[in-house]
């Protein structure tokens, strides 16, 4: 795991000044070395910047960049899979100078070209250099677990791991894309390949790209993607059958990700998903696993005594870790230099705490993200499969007056509910299903903070919808069914842009590596063709994952409310909070940036403090927006 960076300057502005300063922006992705290469060519000035976080082969011969013959590397990631393709490589003829997976990814580009990734399990970002064919090898995981970013104007590429790079270099264009601003306001985020600047992109999970010197051409193409196992035919295999299967690839991802020169943890939050993870990788091992888990019991999240009972009945080596309201609170101000795009997932507060303190003991520490797309464990499957028919059912001015009546009374009004986990946020966003409950719009409103005509109302100027994978029309209509079609686009959007992007920033913010098996993509290639049924069951979300769990773990031990990483936003913003509020949203401030409207932002603190706590994201958006545009604009 490391950080990357790099240019090719076509108009040869650049030097070897520029290139360390942007790879030094990276430092917390990795402390424990640095490399530079800087190329003179006919067509173009090339440089490659590497920040290492040393994980395998821990000496110098792991160093990067990395030269093989006329090839160039520049690679952030981890291929869990080397040793075995190293075998085969050696088989023909390659010989090796050191242990890294990184000197492997040469020698299979030397022999295989781009067919080489189907090859990889792993992680990956990296940017290759063909000094023969004068062309890069550009490529991402098929997951989307490794960031990457290029910009592309004028004649300069740019690419890094984390955008604050680009900063360094001084013919960097930092011009905002107000599209990408109303995408943010929507969903916490800027989807996926689009990003916050003009002429800045996200290479997108599963794609490659050859950059030509010759021509300055960037051809991007697509390698793998979801839909190719959603749309295969159903297995035909009965349950018991299928468990096994589905447990065997379970284990094979998480021992695959103990492979390290370092000491390795795993998170363990007491819910099913790092169960599985903590309780196939101790089955087999008479060594004691690190498992860490955090609290924090002022606020209300306190999952230790859980995952306490896991770890004791599975006999991990366990590390409690509390932190305090102060502790999260403190952590607020410095997300925006880490989390360097606008992002709004307060989850990142905590993963980011937990990541901290899990590095003073561990390198590498495994989580359990993507158990509930790849297994089917959101509540919005639930509330599709449940309620989204008979929804449907009712009159349309039975929902529409209903959502009216909504509107007039504050979540807070509501009798007992009002003190239910996450209650005003699902409030506001009923609103939009009982005006339209179709599948496409459930998903979309469960998605979105704001509404495309609620937008209007926020910013300044008209801005177009972007084109992302919420609106894909992928999933083939003999395929088709509303759990599938919601998990396939949460894998290929809230998985990537949210959940991945705060898991990178949260661990690398710490220089722990972070390693998540529910990714492996033999698992949702295989999981995606299982009958919704083994998924879903009566009722009972991600139920193969849990029947797998209650071999190893007692049902009743288990069997409790999902708790997740709750932050009490509404009370921070009413409390701790308002100052910082004010702060960044005051009305000079507002009015010079000319993004959004002054009276809508006045409105929405106004109605906000005066009890409409439904409206506490919609503000904590706007909130980490400004805090994004103070640090970077």
């Amino acid at each position: 795991m490391c950080g990357i960076t790099g240019f090719i300057d076509f108009k040869k502005t650049s030097h070897e000044d520029i290139l360390r300063k942007m790879s030094d922006t990276l430092y917390h992705r990795g402390p424990d070395g640095s490399g530079t290469l800087f190329l003179e060519e006919q067509n173009a000035q090339i440089g490659f910047g590497h920040r290492r976080l040393a994980i395998i082969d821990l000496s110098e011969r792991g160093k990067q960049p990395m030269q093989f013959a006329h090839l160039w590397i520049c690679f952030n990631g981890e291929i869990y899979n080397y040793q075995e393709i190293k075998v085969e490589l050696s088989n023909l003829g390659h010989t090796f100078v050191g242990e890294s997976d990184t000197e492997m990814l040469l020698h299979a580009y030397a022999e295989w070209g781009k067919d080489c990734l189907g090859k990889l399990i792993g992680m990956f970002a990296f940017v290759l250099f063909d000094s023969i064919s004068s062309k890069f090898f550009i490529a991402r995981d098929r997951a989307g677990v490794k960031p990457l970013f290029y910009y592309f104007k004028d004649g300069l590429f740019l690419f890094a791991s984390e955008l604050k790079a680009f900063h360094e270099h001084p013919s960097f264009q930092k011009e905002i894309d107000l599209n990408a601003v109303g995408a943010f306001m929507q969903y916490g985020n800027v989807p996926t390949p689009h990003c916050i600047f003009k002429d800045c992109f996200k290479m997108e999970p599963g794609n490659y790209a050859f950059l030509s010197l010759e021509d300055q051409s960037l051809k991007i193409f697509n390698y793998w993607n979801v839909y190719d196992a959603y749309n295969k035919p159903k297995t035909k295999i009965s349950f018991q059958e299928a468990k096994l299967e589905t447990e065997k690839i379970l284990t094979s991802a998480c021992e695959y990700r103990m492979v390290a020169d370092v000491p390795v943890g795993v998170f363990l939050s007491g819910g099913y998903d790092s169960a599985c993870v903590t309780a196939l990788l101790q089955k087999n091992r008479t060594e004691k696993l690190k498992t860490f888990t955090i609290a924090v019991p002022d606020i209300g999240l306190n999952e230790a005594p859980y995952a306490k009972d896991v770890a004791n009945y599975l006999g991990t080596d366990h590390t409690e870790i509390e932190c305090t309201q102060k502790d999260a609170l403190n952590l607020i101000e410095q997300l925006p230099f880490y989390y360097d795009e606008p992002f709004a997932d307060s989850s990142a507060i905590p993963t980011t705490l937990v990541s901290i303190m899990a590095r003073k003991h561990v390198t590498v520490a495994l989580s359990a993200d993507a158990g509930d797309e790849v297994f089917a464990g959101y509540n919005r499957y639930d509330y599709l499969i449940r309620y989204g028919k008979k929804m449907e059912n009712l009159p349309g001015f039975v929902r529409k007056s209903i959502a009216t009546i909504m509107d007039a009374v504050p979540s807070e009004k509501i009798p007992v509910l009002k003190n239910k986990y996450n209650f005003h946020n699902r409030y506001e966003k009923l609103k939009g299903i009982l005006r339209n409950p179709s599948p496409q719009q459930i998903m979309l409103s469960l998605s979105q903070q704001y509404t495309d005509k609620q937008l209007e109302n926020v910013l300044l100027s008209n801005v177009n919808r972007l084109e992302t994978k919420y609106l894909s029309n992928a999933l083939q209509a003999e395929n088709y069914s509303p759990l599938a079609y919601m998990m396939a686009i949460d894998y290929q959007t809230y998985l990537v842009d949210d959940i991945l992007q705060k898991v990178d920033r949260a661990t690398m913010t710490a220089s722990l590596e972070g390693r998540e098996p529910f990714l492996d993509h033999r698992i949702i290639e295989w999981a995606a063709t299982l009958p919704d049924d083994f998924k879903y069951h009566n009722g009972e979300k991600k139920y193969i994952l849990k029947e797998i769990v209650h071999d190893y773990l007692p049902k009743e031990m288990m069997d409790r409310p999902k708790m997740g990483f709750a932050i009490p936003i509404a009370h921070w913003l009413q409390n701790d909070l308002r100052e910082l509020v004010e702060e960044n949203l005051q009305e000079t401030k507002i009015k010079e940036q000319g993004i959004f409207h002054w009276e809508f932002v006045l409105k929405l603190k106004t109605d906000f403090f005066q009890g409409k706590k439904e409206l506490d994201m919609k503000l904590w958006y706007l909130l980490m927006f400004q805090m994004w545009y103070q640090k970077w604009m």
